[in-house]
């Protein structure tokens, strides 16, 4: 193979940016040959903007079986996201899907499922990952730099969003038509990176969430949780898009030190002494570990979206290794589950969450959803400078 055919199922705002990227030739390797959207104007846009170089099609079993494709890339709400990866894979194609990776983890394990057994190359859509500055938190976290970690903390609240903005969709912040709110929405990749930096899991979460606290809308628009690791180390995760301004700042509190990233800065306050040593052999009463703080370098730039499509076709056509492997979704996932049904039954979750409980509580949330009843007439939004 020497080009890689990309089809796009869904021409919405993450869709659109996806399909003229690759039809400007700024994805090394692949060619845009298809598209698939119900939605009429957005196949009237395509065909003024395409013209006769991309297959149009308005139904998704007229695109797999017509579309000359041999990658796809999935952009629709995200209940289908499972469904359509694992018709994708059924049918031996490759797959780009964007976040988050699903809804539940029931059907998003089946997903893995599927893309394991088609040996078929599986991206998720975590451009965050290629951000130097979080990688740099990786290395130094993972290679043992900062010690066992004791705390993370992050505070992302400045995902400030109006209620025209949840106007624009009927669909947005609904449990039917988006499956949840500021978690599944804005988060997946803060959830995503929280564990993916750290390398650690919760055991069990505790969480509290306002459902339409600052908006009105029937999903979650102000969290906090609480997390647990197996280490014993503990865990906040504070988010909404009720405040203004907003903050950014991840901690993560470690044996050697501590290291913040906020502002695009990323900060070792490092210790010259592991804590639990210094705690150990101390015999002055009041003082602690000599610590320098140190304004780490990082060295390139975050390369987005564009980023994780170039690697998802270099993976293909010449076997390099993905930056973020579709099938490690489910991790941000999974913690948001956890978020939700804490919320919903009031008390702790363990982890790994019971699937069919939390999907029996979806279901009753989604009996109740006001989706499908609303006027609102879908807007087409720019995602410039969002993400």
């Amino acid at each position: 193979m020497i080009e890689v055919k990309v089809g796009i199922i869904g021409i919405g705002n993450m869709g659109t940016s996806h399909a003229t990227s690759i039809f400007e030739g700024r994805v090394r390797g692949a060619v845009l040959t298809a598209i698939c959207d119900a939605r009429p104007d957005r196949l009237a846009w395509a065909q003024e903007k395409f013209g006769d170089k991309v297959q149009t099609f308005s139904s998704i079993d007229d695109f797999f079986a017509h579309a000359n494709i041999s990658g796809v890339i999935i952009a629709t709400p995200h209940f289908d996201h499972p469904a359509l990866a694992i018709k994708a894979f059924e049918r031996g194609l490759d797959v780009l899907c964007e976040k988050p990776a699903g809804v539940y983890t029931k059907n998003v394990r089946q997903m893995n499922e599927s893309a394991e057994k088609s040996g078929k190359k599986f991206s998720m859509m975590f451009n965050q990952r290629t951000n130097p500055l979080y990688q740099k938190v990786r290395e130094l976290i993972l290679s043992g730099e900062l010690g066992e970690i004791k705390r993370t903390n992050w505070i992302i609240t400045d995902w400030y969003r109006s209620q025209s903005y949840y106007d624009s969709g009927g669909w947005r912040a609904t449990w039917a038509g988006e499956g949840g709110g500021v978690m599944l929405n804005q988060c997946p990749h803060q959830l995503d990176l929280w564990q993916w930096t750290t390398g650690l899991m919760p055991k069990r979460v505790r969480a509290f969430s306002g459902f339409g606290k600052y908006h009105d809308i029937e999903v979650e628009d102000d969290v906090t949780a609480y997390v647990e690791y197996e280490n014993g180390a503990t865990g906040l995760f504070v988010t909404s898009t009720g405040e203004a301004p907003g903050t950014n700042r991840f901690e993560v509190a470690g044996d050697r030190g501590k290291l913040v990233v906020e502002d695009n800065q990323l900060t070792f306050w490092r210790l010259r002494q592991s804590e639990r040593q210094f705690n150990q052999e101390y015999r002055g009463g009041f003082g602690e570990p000599e610590c320098w703080k140190i304004d780490i370098p990082v060295r390139g730039k975050s390369t987005g979206h564009l980023g994780i499509l170039n690697n998802w076709v270099d993976a293909i056509l010449n076997e390099a290794e993905l930056l973020a492997p579709g099938e490690e979704g489910i991790k941000g996932l999974a913690i948001s589950n956890a978020v939700y049904l804490s919320s919903w039954i009031d008390d702790w979750v363990d982890m790994p969450i019971d699937e069919d409980l939390y999907y029996e509580k979806l279901q009753e949330k989604m009996q109740q959803s006001s989706y499908g009843k609303s006027s609102n007439a879908d807007v087409h939004l720019s995602v410039n400078g969002t993400h």
